[in-house]
């Protein structure tokens, strides 16, 4: 009998220390971030790498001489350039983008790309919602359709 009221009181001990536990956490501050209500006011750090893309401006040109760096760096092959060389005005050979596939679902987040792009052409973006329903999306062409390459300015090339 004795025993038997030990194993209640000990029971009733556990669960009133449980309880003041849950209480106290109860009680304090929430550190949840309401998603997706607060996307207006989350701010995400500027270190954060979600998508790659490739800015164009407001005359549909980039910056990407398809050199084909960022291709060679990507250690999953994530990128995939295709480029063109046709002959310019003055006979030279010139090599221009034709398709800029990048495929995020390969992606390790590296940014190898970025950082060995010499004409800083391609960014990763601040974009934090990436879920989709099927894989076949993941894939993107970053240039444009139509898009060009960014002609350089004459005080640009003087500098």
């Amino acid at each position: 009998m004795i025993q038997y009221l030990k194993g209640i009181f000990t029971g009733l001990k556990s669960l009133v220390i449980g309880m003041s536990v849950t209480l106290k956490v109860f009680f304090r501050k929430k550190v949840t971030e309401q998603y997706p209500e607060n996307r207006k006011t989350l701010q995400i750090s500027d270190r954060w790498r979600a998508v790659l893309i490739m800015p164009h401006d407001e005359n549909n040109e980039h910056a990407c001489t398809a050199c084909g760096i960022c291709q060679m760096n990507c250690p999953n092959g994530t990128i995939t350039v295709t480029s063109t060389t046709i002959d310019t005005e003055d006979g030279k050979k010139k090599r221009i983008l034709d398709k800029h596939i990048y495929d995020l679902g390969m992606c390790s987040f590296c940014n190898l790309c970025v950082i060995s792009c010499p004409s800083d052409a391609i960014i990763f973006s601040n974009n934090y919602e990436n879920a989709l329903f099927t894989r076949s999306k993941l894939v993107n062409q970053l240039n444009h359709e139509g898009s060009k390459l960014r002609e350089k300015k004459k005080d640009e090339e003087a500098a």
